[in-house]
């Protein structure tokens, strides 16, 4: 297991190297000049010979690369051009509003997903079966865009034929109004919950279909325990490592799936920010930005790789040359 983890960081670093110098060569080998680009079309050239020594572009690629990445080691990704803002203190704001929506969008999946994937493989008949797989499916169909459209018709405060929860913006204080901030959150939370909840029922639901077809489901209910709590006792412990793989990636991918409703529900989180910077040209900061999402998704992966094998010690039995 020590080895396994000793194996592993050293694959995440070699990673992170890669992406860092694909991120910063990719925002160099676009079509035109960076330091142009972000001055305007229309600038005097000594502006934008001003703004090349400022950013530094007029040293060698390679002096350039090492120059941020020394920076990224200290936790300094640079400066927005736009705002004069660190883009590490920008990146911490948006994640406050970000990774709280993600969180509670995957325990609004959860709470949705795993029990009806239960219930769909406890109850056997045509219909019942039928009636989950068509929800499942309907679910997991609907764009989140019109599904958020359709939850602020029904909810939305003000507009909504049940007005309970605001359907746009964020405090401007913060989580220093806690009560007002989540509420916030709930809409598109839930809209969020609803779309990724239908992946997790259909995986839940094959999982177990396969288990309880297997000898140890048959042996469980041989001891005297039903169909029923096979399911939930012996299936979904057996279950576990898949399902945490699974709703690990699903939130490494979150991250980017939540941006449509960000922009959709006025939030002023990860999403909605990138796609200002990029409209802005404001390439520094989407530097640092696509940097940090890639190394997320690595992070993830890792723990996931981790908690998977302790949670599975078959998988420990395995030798690695």
């Amino acid at each position: 297991m020590f080895r396994m983890i000793c194996q592993r960081l050293l694959l995440f670093i070699a990673a992170l190297f890669c992406i860092s110098a694909a991120v910063f060569l990719a925002l160099r080998v676009l079509p035109g000049d960076v330091a142009q680009v972000m001055a305007g079309l229309n600038s005097p050239h000594g502006k934008v010979e001003q703004l090349r020594a400022e950013l530094g572009l007029n040293k060698p690629l390679f002096t350039q690369y090492t120059d941020w990445l020394f920076g990224v080691l200290r936790g300094d990704f640079g400066v927005s051009m736009l705002t004069g803002r660190s883009v590490a203190s920008m990146i911490a704001a948006r994640a406050t509003i970000t990774f709280p929506l993600i969180l509670l969008g995957l325990a609004f999946a959860l709470i949705l997903g795993i029990p009806l994937g239960c219930w769909q493989v406890t109850h056997e008949g045509k219909v019942p079966q039928a009636v989950a797989r068509f929800t499942a499916l309907a679910a997991g169909s609907v764009p989140a865009l019109w599904g958020g459209m359709l939850l602020i018709l029904l909810f939305g405060r003000g507009i909504g034929v049940i007005s309970l929860l605001p359907t746009q913006g964020f405090p401007t204080d913060g989580w220093s109004e806690c009560g007002e901030a989540l509420l916030s959150l709930l809409l598109p939370a839930l809209t969020v919950g609803i779309i990724v909840g239908s992946s997790f029922m259909r995986y839940t639901a094959a999982t177990l279909e396969h288990i309880s077809r297997s000898e140890i489901a048959y042996q469980a209910m041989a001891c005297g325990m039903t169909r029923r709590r096979v399911m939930w006792r012996v299936g979904l412990r057996l279950a576990l490592p898949q399902l945490v793989s699974v709703i690990g990636l699903t939130f490494a991918h979150m991250v980017m799936g939540v941006m449509v409703i960000e922009n959709l529900f006025s939030l002023p989180g990860m999403g909605m920010g990138m796609v200002r910077d990029v409209g802005l040209r404001d390439l520094i900061a989407v530097q640092g930005e696509l940097f940090m999402l890639a190394a997320l998704f690595l992070f993830v992966g890792l723990l996931v790789d981790i908690v998977h094998r302790a949670l599975d010690p078959r998988l420990s039995q395995q030798v690695y040359d």
